[in-house]
């Protein structure tokens, strides 16, 4: 190796100049013991760096990703994430600003990165109509259970013992598993004949004991509910508190702002409305945002502004703590505003009035090929049903598994719960109607196969590296096994 190449190693491998590492223990084996050792050499290949490369890219190749395929996924995620935000996350003042550095003047090291999760909280506000926001969950059920637990001291404030909380038959899984968590039982309200939560039903169990109502707007079946506001009312007039399930916010957001229905608390899956990265473990970060009532009783950590200089706050006697380090994923954050920025506020209108489109634009030229259970206008998603295709032997599963040879990635199927055989579709503001009419040209093919020859369908998918697990042989003679 020459010199300056052994310079630049060193250092890389160092970190910073002056640090040494410790010399490399090569007496590793000596510390495991010897029944977890190998009987000889592990037999790997000697292959070249192009054998490699090719091999890992063969194998990312064979991934479906929203780079290379429509994702029409219904409920959980936007999947549109701008090349533009991962610049700006990736700039070099924010990826590689420890997340402790902090000084008593809260020198320039740190304003920019206070401003960026001001200026977020602000807009977040502003497309919302809430008060205030803390950026310090790290997803949207973590948010949801900030938004109850301050929900839960607020009533404790006042003298209260409320024990229920009222979600809707249709509601995401995390909603009563929240409430239950933080200590509530669940009344479950079932769905009406237009998929919204039985206004009478809802007056029939609303009693002083409700501490809330957890509901998702547009719903997980895709509708408005036109009744929202009433809603609203009558939790009120009982001492309730309502929680908005920000799941499906794209749906509405320059639109119409949950604070001036008449919510008091939300949370914001950024992954969903704002277009951030979903997955490793769940969207990474879900805001919270609430009204006056409160705002006393946010974490236990904000920023202030004060003389052109950013600070950190604490909160008062009524605060619910700290909950996280810091302000949650501060790279999601990073991404979320950037989207908004660029956006601007008739941008986000533009987006939802898209999603609306596109998803009512899907729904009719499928209607007359699938089963609906609440058919007319819908909102980001329209749900579909299977039922008639399964009297014939033909799941939802099967039209999924189908779907995959043909470039497509799967709806969400058998969600919401209450609709037998369930497709939940998403198409998104972000695709084109090509790539729609693709998809829904796909759709009714299988439709007609299922008429000519439904047991073609235990086939599919034939052309992946993976065809179809037989699901309850699995579950009947589950073998685990771990191999050399």
């Amino acid at each position: 190796m020459s010199t300056t190449m052994k310079t630049i190693f060193d250092k890389s491998q160092n970190g910073r100049r002056g640090i040494k590492l410790p010399p490399l223990d090569v007496s590793v084996d000596a510390k495991i013991k010897s029944n977890y050792l190998r009987d000889e050499k592990a037999r790997l290949p000697q292959v070249s760096e192009f054998d490699v490369v090719r091999h890992f890219t063969n194998l990312s190749n064979k991934n479906m990703s929203i780079d290379k395929n429509f994702y029409p996924l219904g409920s959980c995620t936007m999947k549109y994430n701008p090349k533009i935000a991962e610049r700006i996350a990736n700039l070099d003042g924010f990826l590689n600003l420890h997340p402790h550095v902090v000084t008593n003047n809260f020198n320039e090291d740190v304003q920019g990165s206070l401003e960026t999760i001001d200026e977020l909280e602000k807009s977040l506000c502003e497309v919302t109509g809430m008060s205030a926001f803390t950026t310090t969950p790290q997803a949207g059920a973590h948010g949801e259970m900030l938004g109850i637990m301050m929900i839960d001291k607020y009533h404790k404030s006042k003298g209260e013992k409320r024990k229920y909380i009222i979600v809707p038959d249709s509601s995401h899984g995390t909603n009563p598993a929240t409430a239950s968590m933080v200590g509530y039982e669940v009344i479950t309200i079932k769905s009406d004949e237009n998929g919204a939560i039985d206004f009478e039903a809802f007056k029939q169990k609303m009693n002083h004991e409700v501490a809330a109502v957890m509901l998702t707007v547009p719903n997980t079946l895709g509708m408005y509910n036109k009744r929202i506001k009433d809603l609203c009312d009558v939790a009120h007039e009982h001492g309730a508190l309502m929680y908005y399930d920000g799941a499906n916010m794209n749906a509405i957001m320059g639109v119409a702002r949950p604070g001036d229905i008449g919510f008091d608390v939300i949370h914001i899956n950024v992954h969903k409305t704002f277009a951030t990265p979903h997955g490793g473990g769940g969207p990474g970060s879900g805001p919270v945002g609430v009204n006056d009532k409160l705002k006393p009783f946010l974490p236990d950590l904000g920023i202030k502004k004060e003389n052109d200089s950013y600070a950190f706050t604490t909160g008062g006697v009524n605060s619910i703590g700290k909950i996280s380090p810091f302000f949650g994923n501060y790279g999601i954050s990073l991404r979320a505003i950037t989207y908004m920025t660029v956006l601007g506020s008739n941008g986000m209108k533009n987006a939802s009035t898209k999603a609306v489109l596109n998803a009512n634009y899907l729904r009719v030229r499928l209607k007359d090929y699938f089963d609906v259970p609440y058919d007319g206008m819908c909102m980001h998603e329209c749900v579909l049903s299977a039922k008639t295709l399964a009297k014939k032997g033909v799941s939802a599963m099967d039209i999924a598994k189908y779907l995959l040879d043909f470039g497509l990635h799967s709806p969400t199927v058998y969600f919401p719960l209450i609709v037998k055989e369930a497709i939940m579709i998403e198409p998104t503001e972000t695709e084109n109607k090509e790539t729609i009419d693709y998809f829904c040209d796909t759709m009714i093919n299988a439709v007609k196969l299922a008429d000519e020859n439904p047991e073609e369908f235990q086939h599919y998918p034939k052309t992946l590296g993976v065809c179809r697990p037989d699901d309850t042989r699995a579950i009947k003679e589950l073998d685990v096994k771990f191999q050399h």
